[in-house]
């Protein structure tokens, strides 16, 4: 019998660098039959919580609102994503918030016994910690200019902006080399999902992976 180290079943941390395609493995994962935490989206709910905005107004004032008096998210980016420090202050006040809903649902997927593993999809995987809250990583890589025609393509970034906010997270060789699995997803979906399979199937067979899949 395997023994995991929180509870009855894997917890799985993805991580990937920006444009990977690090949601498309976990949406194949969720349909694998993981339960998939996305705490991208709870950071983006957080900017919706009244006791954040009430923080965000306080430190950045009317300039990150618009005449409104909604949330203006592309100012506030241009503002934090261009200051580690300002970053910082902002992740500092909606990690509280993020923290808890990753927990309650991380509670609830451990309770199902119709979900085989959970996964825990954090972009600063590394850069927070998190590692330490997971059983084994998995790192989604993919050539730069491949994922500079899908931040393009998809969020209308410019190369510059792709650059800014990489500069705020780990070396992707750094991130690459401190996974137990890689998962290449250079070429199309059946070759990374056949990967995905592969290492899913793996952690599932040993409680303690620490091989890894590259081509």
């Amino acid at each position: 019998m395997q023994h995991w180290q929180f509870g009855n079943k894997p917890v799985i941390g993805l991580t990937g660098g920006i444009g990977s395609g690090k949601s498309t493995v976990a949406a194949e994962l969720g349909k694998l039959g993981c339960g998939v935490i996305d705490a991208g989206a709870f950071s983006r709910q957080a900017m919706g919580d009244g006791q954040i905005l009430q923080q965000v107004q306080s430190h950045w004032g009317d300039a990150v609102f618009d005449e409104m008096g909604h949330l203006d998210r592309k100012a506030l980016g241009a503002l934090v994503f261009s200051s580690p420090d300002e970053l910082k202050i902002l992740e500092n006040m909606i990690h509280p918030y993020v923290h808890r809903q990753r927990q309650a649902m991380r509670q609830r997927y451990m309770a199902d016994q119709t979900v085989i593993a959970i996964v825990e999809d954090c972009p600063l995987l590394f850069e927070a910690g998190l590692d330490s809250e997971v059983d084994v990583t998995i790192f989604v890589a993919a050539d730069e200019e491949i994922r500079r025609q899908r931040v393009l393509s998809t969020r209308g970034w410019s190369t510059e902006e792709l650059t800014r906010r990489q500069k705020n997270q780990l070396k992707l060789d750094i991130k690459a080399n401190c996974a137990d699995y890689v998962v290449n997803n250079n070429g199309g979906e059946k070759d990374c999902f056949d990967q995905v399979r592969h290492v899913l199937s793996d952690i599932l067979q040993s409680p303690d992976p620490k091989s890894q899949i590259s081509t």
